[in-house]
Parts: C-alpha cells; structure tokens; sequence
C-alpha cells in the first residue's frame, strides 16, 4: 500500500500536513468513497500529535475532501477541492441548465474526438458499449450508469484536449452526480444504446457533424426522459 508522505517539521506542522493528506488524496492514495485509517493509526505513521491532525482533517472536511460519519469513520468524499465544489454546485443547479452545460462540453468533445481519436481509443469505447449492454441485460443499474460514466470520459479523452479532459474528470463526477438516479424503462434504455452506438460510429468515421449531433441527441434523451420520470412521480 502507498504510503502517506510524512510533514515536514515546520512552524506550520498543520498546514504541512494538510497538504500531504491532500496529496495522498489526489493522487489516489485513499480512493473516493473509501474510510481513512482510524486516528490512532495516523498518528503513529505520521508522528504528529492528536490535535495536529484532528486540526488537518477538520479542514479538509472543510474543503470538501473528507466527510465524517458518525459511528462509521472519516470517509473520501472527493479527490479535489474544485470537484467537490462542482459537486455541490451542481446539486443546487436546475436541471435543464447542467444538462445544457453538458452539453456544451460533451458535443464539442464528441466531434473533436471524431477527428483525433487513435485505434485504441475507438477500441476502448466499442469495449465499454459491450460493458454497457451487459449491465442493462442484467438490469444492474448501479453498473450501468458507471460504465456510461466512463463511456463519456472516454470520449473526452479522445478529444485529445488536456484541458478539455482535465475539466471534464473535475465535472464528470458532478454531472453524474446531479443527473443520475432515475430509472430507464426499456423503451428509453433501448433508445439510449442505439444512440451511444451512433456516436461511435461516427467516432469511427470521423465524421464531426455526426457525432456532435449524436452526442446532443444523448442528452436530449436524458432531459426528456427526466421530465417524463419527474412529471410522472408528481402526478401519483
């Protein structure tokens, strides 16, 4: 297991640390979603005192970075201050103006992609279209919006834009976040795959105009399919 660099011994020993457990954190020393080790145990790899890192960790809770849960730990809520703050930004949002955010950034970075895309990336999101159909075969929900997650990021990276790609891995968890959770009848769910099917095709054709406008006609199909789940939750 990778080791968490210890402080150096300053006059700002608590800010040391916060940086170093921020580090840790970003590079995926302690992965998102997972419980930090217990206080006692960090005390003794780091050799800093109780209320040093009682200090660290209450401002990186702060940040954004960690979460206590009572009874259960310190868990990783996110791997970057800016994510966490698009996370919570986004949360707060209406729906229709993070879908048109998206978008923004997926259709540009589809017909971008069209253009730039190696052989080895239109392999990778043929393998994560396979991955896909599985999960919804399966009816494994929680799988299949992974997998889509990573589908898109794929996309992104295909785009060949270092910094296109680096806002999108800080939005992408925010998207995710504010717009996944309704459920997909089979009508909508089918909709979706041919959909993403079109879009790697033209990916592969490199044709821009074809993907721009598959990857505009995937979010459309979210912002409607989400109107009709909200509307039809409301009228029961």
């Amino acid at each position: 297991m990778k080791r968490i660099s210890a402080p150096r011994r300053t006059a700002s020993l608590s800010a040391q640390l916060v940086d170093s457990l921020r580090s840790h954190i970003e590079s995926g020393g302690w992965p998102v979603g997972t419980r930090i080790p217990p206080e006692q145990a960090l005390i003794e790899e780091l050799g800093v005192g109780r209320s040093t890192l009682r200090e660290a960790i209450g401002a990186l809770v702060h940040l954004g970075l960690l979460e206590p849960r009572a009874g259960d730990g310190t868990y990783v809520r996110s791997s970057s201050e800016l994510q966490s703050v698009m996370v919570r930004r986004a949360s707060s949002a209406q729906r229709d103006n993070v879908l048109e955010l998206r978008t923004v950034l997926e259709e540009y970075a589809s017909g971008t992609a069209a253009l730039r895309r190696s052989e080895s990336q239109l392999r990778q999101l043929r393998e994560l279209l396979a991955d896909a159909d599985a999960a919804c075969a399966g009816e494994d929900t929680a799988a299949a919006t992974g997998v889509d997650a990573l589908f898109h990021r794929a996309v992104v990276r295909a785009s060949g834009n270092d910094l296109l790609i680096e806002v999108y891995d800080y939005l992408g968890t925010a998207l995710t976040s504010s717009l996944g959770g309704l459920p997909w009848d089979a009508a909508h769910a089918g909709e979706h795959a041919r959909l993403h099917r079109r879009l790697v095709d033209a990916i592969e054709a490199r044709d821009q105009g074809g993907a721009r406008d598959a990857a505009a006609a995937i979010v459309r199909l979210t912002h409607d399919h989400g109107t009709t789940t909200t509307r039809a939750a409301e009228d029961r």
